[in-house]
């Protein structure tokens, strides 16, 4: 089927000749610019001299010899006239942060209200009065009288409420506030491109004579028209100027119930704009095609789908090279880079390249040059919130990483290493700006909005020199560098003129504005290749296959209004944009996608969520109603490889039989000692002791922003440590009076100790952030819990404390037959003698228990039944009495959350019983855990049994070694 433009072109062939030269042809946009100068010279066959090309702004703007003013210059010259005015009522002046917001909103409103004729003073006039409404406006029909009878009676003078009142003193300002806004621009040479289309539809433009050098104005592909464009395009016609080529199909057109032609019957049949093309045309009554519609689970597998679709293309393409019939419309543009990743770079099973064109252009969002000005942007707005020369360690670590930042490698690593060692959390702006020229520029901190800009703009060129330097740049990374430098520019320029002395924190806002609508054009052939684009980008233009991702409800047509200050039935009351127009150009848009299309498939995300209904397209569902398509709903199911956890193991040979073996006493004074922590983490599982003890991989040190558990009782044993220690000085004999004199020096205590245990450093810092302080108030409190109990305790001796080093035992096994010695070692937090007894002191900050069931169970490999406590006190216990050679001495955990209410002692159930482990029992449970010690470490070292994985999954939740298992669900 012949493309619209085709047909254009040959009826401008056929109409205008040679004449065809001298003619100005005007679209909406400038995609279809170079389809049709294809057309053309398919139609004429011949080397010809190309009409003169525009868009609607661009032609009209031909009309006047002021400037167009630019978005910045707009808003500081809006926000100069209404502090103007609030002066003039006696008011201070608004701060510029505070209006930016409004000011969006305003100069939309403006240039609404500019494009459609609106006489501003009528607009915001106060309509409280019914006779005044109905004597003033006349000229409004009743239902638009009604319209704004029902806002202003909600304004009455009882029911006004503050809101009301700030709005009706807004709306009293904007008469005054337009007129003086325009006058302003114009008295420095600019305007706006709504007061444009005011000028130019009501002749009061002064370059009247813009349209004399062109024998005809031809206007192709236009739907909705604004109250400007159809009175300037009235003249025209009347005057035999202008040509008008609307693309119609009778499907629409003919019937007032179908939103898709309200524009066509508006600009056709009200506005009489004829139409060079036949009216009576019908493509989509007369087809019988069958539109596929995908289902899709997600946002990005929408584009997904995009593979298998086009596959079935992709012989017909490699046949003909015509890719530049199949388009991909984007109703919902942020799908761009997931269909971009999705479309492969080749033919399948082939070298040839599959052509893409995106005229969208490629945004500056979704690039890392975006990615690095946004860290720039974020880590002077940390400078700005906390007022502080530190910068959050994962901004400094972002940097440091950024593919754009190049920074020696060793200098690198050594920073990175630092900041873990010395955990700083806030890293000092001084030690990075320390690396090089680059760094130094980044963390500078500007102090002027027009310094803001500056900085900024030579950091990205200092980066941009750096990379040109090292050749590690690519083509779409330069555009965008050059159109941020060139936008900063301007921005520069016009806080240069308006606002020198801006804010920082308001420059900052400003830059992000600036840059949010950024985007260059990829490499492509325009007229080549899928065509990937938006769906306005679309109009006037035809293609064979058609694919519609984004197609929701929601989305086409979109249910978002644009920001106003117009109330709703004020714009209908004026003949203003209201949302229903906004469905019927989505719905043309729509609908002439599938005139002349051969194929059609349509995809939309069924997940709801907050910001998506779930549900396709209501113009899915009328014409499934009304037309003669047939439709193919395919439920698009991703294969889901659900990744199933291999079980292995290590068999104990070679290296790693010898590295085991290290832990064995053979008389080698640097023999490894096996401690009861790596003991009960084979228990815990076999695999997470091989990594851990015999293969030797260690943890990575990593900044601790938020304090692990272990490190709470880490900072907990060296605070009890260094208090008692200070105590045993002067005497080991420990009362509850010195206990409680010595108390004062805790909260020291907890500071040298968390320097010691988190920065390794004696030296205790001088300012805490907020979670450094609660971990303090936490081991102030558990050091107390710990001393209340000894108070009541007391009196008692120490004996020892952390002693890491004499209680070494060599413990016989049995292995394949032969007798072997286990060097074991034992740390003891504290050993004391209350009453006689000795005891073994373990501090426990986790959530351990007092209680257990038997022996027998706590040993049995992948058993939930474990307690770890327990056989770690039981293992200091027996190295003691071996070591000391003595007997009868009691293992103690404190507990740090059940030490008041079960006291230190560990229990189990016997008989519905509590028997507390002590005396007669303890001993017989000390025998029963040699026994059972001997067994687990034959199994440790018995070369027959490989290290294998814990069947209980639970002990894998914390494990550091989880992905080299595969264990990461």
């Amino acid at each position: 089927m012949k493309a619209f433009l085709d047909e254009v072109a040959e009826s401008l062939v056929a109409r205008l000749g040679n004449d065809l030269k001298d003619c100005a042809i005007v679209f909406n946009n400038k995609r279809p610019v170079l389809y049709l100068q294809q057309y053309l010279a398919k139609a004429i066959g011949k080397p010809f001299w190309s009409p003169s090309f525009f868009t609607v702004q661009e032609f009209f703007a031909l009309s006047t010899t002021l400037q167009i003013a630019d978005n910045f210059t707009q808003f500081f010259t809006l926000y100069e006239e209404y502090c103007n005015i609030l002066g003039q009522e006696g008011e201070n002046p608004i701060s510029i942060e505070v209006f930016y917001a409004l000011s969006q909103t305003i100069l939309s409103d403006f240039a609404q209200i500019d494009s459609d004729l609106v006489n501003a003073e009528q607009l915001f006039s106060e309509l409280e009065d019914i006779a005044v409404i109905q004597h003033q406006f006349q000229f409004l029909t009743a239902e638009q009288q009604q319209f704004l009878q029902q806002f202003w009676s909600t304004f009455s003078v009882e029911k006004r409420l503050i809101q009301q009142q700030n709005f009706i003193r807004m709306w009293r300002r904007m008469p005054k506030l337009y007129k003086a806004f325009h006058l302003a621009l114009k008295q420095k040479g600019y305007t706006t491109i709504g007061n444009v289309y005011r000028e130019l539809a009501m002749q009061l433009h002064n370059n009247p004579g813009f349209t004399d050098v062109f024998s005809k104005l031809v206007f192709v592909g236009f739907n909705a028209l604004s109250k400007a464009e159809t009175t300037v395009f009235k003249r025209w016609n009347t005057d035999g100027k202008a040509l008008f080529y609307f693309d119609t199909d009778t499907y629409y057109l003919d019937d007032p119930l179908q939103e898709a032609g309200l524009f066509l019957r508006r600009n056709i049949q009200q506005a009489d704009l004829p139409n060079v093309l036949d009216n009576s045309r019908s493509f989509i009554s007369d087809q019988s095609k069958t539109i596929t519609v995908y289902k899709t689970q997600g946002q990005t597998a929408q584009a997904k789908i995009l593979d298998a679709a086009l596959s079935k293309q992709y012989p017909l393409l490699q046949q003909s090279g015509d890719a530049a019939k199949i388009a991909i419309i984007l109703a919902d543009e942020t799908l761009l880079m997931p269909v971009l990743q999705t479309i492969p770079k080749t033919f399948p099973g082939t070298d040839e390249e599959i052509k893409l064109n995106v005229t969208m252009g490629y945004p500056l969002a979704a690039s890392p040059v975006f990615g690095l000005t946004d860290l720039w942007l974020t880590v002077q707005e940390e400078f700005i919130s906390d007022n502080k020369d530190t910068v959050y360690h994962h901004h400094a670590e972002a940097f440091l990483s950024h593919p754009l930042i190049i920074i020696d490698s060793e200098k690198r690593t050594q920073l990175q290493q630092k900041i873990v060692q010395e955990q700083f959390v806030e890293v000092p702006v001084d030690l990075l700006a320390s690396i090089d020229a680059t760094a130094n520029n980044f963390f500078r901190r500007p102090v002027t909005g027009q310094e803001t800009i500056a900085f900024l703009d030579s950091l990205l060129q200092q980066v941009l020199r750096h990379l040109l330097e090292q050749h590690e740049l690519k083509q779409t990374d330069t555009d965008l560098f050059a159109a941020m430098l060139k936008e900063l520019n301007r921005l520069h320029d016009a806080l240069s003129e308006y606002a020198p002395r801006l804010s920082v924190s308001f420059a900052l806002t400003l830059i992000r504005k600036a840059l949010a609508g950024i985007s260059v054009p990829l490499n492509g052939e325009p007229l080549q290749g899928i065509q990937v684009m938006g769906l306005l980008e679309s109009r006037s233009l035809d293609f064979e296959q058609v694919y519609i991702l984004g197609a929701n409800e929601g989305v086409l047509p979109k249910t978002a209004s644009p920001r106003s200050f117009i109330p709703d039935s004020i714009r209908r009351a004026y003949g203003l944009p209201v949302p229903e127009n906004q469905d019927a150009v989505s719905a043309y848009m729509f609908y002439r996608l599938l005139q002349r299309s051969e194929g059609v498939h349509v995809v939309y995300n069924s997940q709801t969520d907050e910001t998506n209904s779930g549900e396709p397209t209501r113009f899915l569902k009328q014409l499934e109603y009304e037309s003669n398509f047939s439709f193919r709903y395919v439920e698009h199911a991703q294969t889901i490889a659900s990744q199933t956890h291999e079980h292995f193991e290590i068999p104990k040979q070679g290296e790693v039989l010898a590295q085991l073996n290290r832990y064995l006493d053979d008389g080698d004074l640097f023999a490894k000692k096996l401690s009861a922590t790596a003991f009960t983490t084979y228990m815990n599982c076999p695999m997470q002791f091989f990594y851990k003890h015999v293969a030797g991989i260690k943890e990575p040190e990593e900044l601790t922003e938020n304090m692990e558990a272990n490190q709470i009782g880490s900072i907990l044993h060296l605070v009890l440590e260094k208090f008692y220690a200070a105590l045993m000085s002067e005497s080991p004999e420990i009362t509850a009076e010195r206990i409680a004199a010595y108390r004062k020096v805790i909260p020291q205590l907890c500071k040298e100790a968390f320097a010691e245990v988190l920065f390794k450093q004696q030296q205790v810092l001088e300012h805490y952030n907020g979670m450094q302080q609660v971990i303090l108030a936490i081991v102030e409190q558990y050091a107390g819990v710990i001393l209340d109990h000894d108070e009541q305790q007391a009196p008692f001796t120490i004996l020892e404390l952390e002693n890491k080093t004499d209680y070494t035992l060599s413990f016989p096994i049995t292995v394949q037959g032969k007798e072997v010695r286990v060097n074991l070692l034992g740390i003891i937090d504290r050993v004391d003698r209350r009453n006689g007894v000795v005891r073994i002191v373990d501090y426990k900050t986790g959530r351990d228990e007092l209680k257990y069931t038997n022996l027998e169970d706590i040993f049995k490999s992948d058993t939930e039944d474990q307690n770890k406590a327990l056989v770690q006190t039981l293992f200091y216990t027996y190295i003691y009495e071996q070591v000391k050679g003595t007997r009868a001495v009691e293992p103690n955990l404190y507990i740090i959350r059940k030490i008041r209410n079960e006291g230190t002692l560990f229990h189990f159930s016997e008989n519905r019983s509590k028997v507390i482990l002590e005396a007669e029992q303890l001993q017989n449970v000390k025998q029963e855990f040699k026994e059972k010690l001997r067994e687990k470490l034959e199994e440790i070292f018995n070369p027959e049994i490989p290290f294998r994985q814990t069947e209980i999954e639970d002990n894998c939740l914390y494990c550091p070694y989880r992905s080299m298992c595969g264990r990461l669900s």
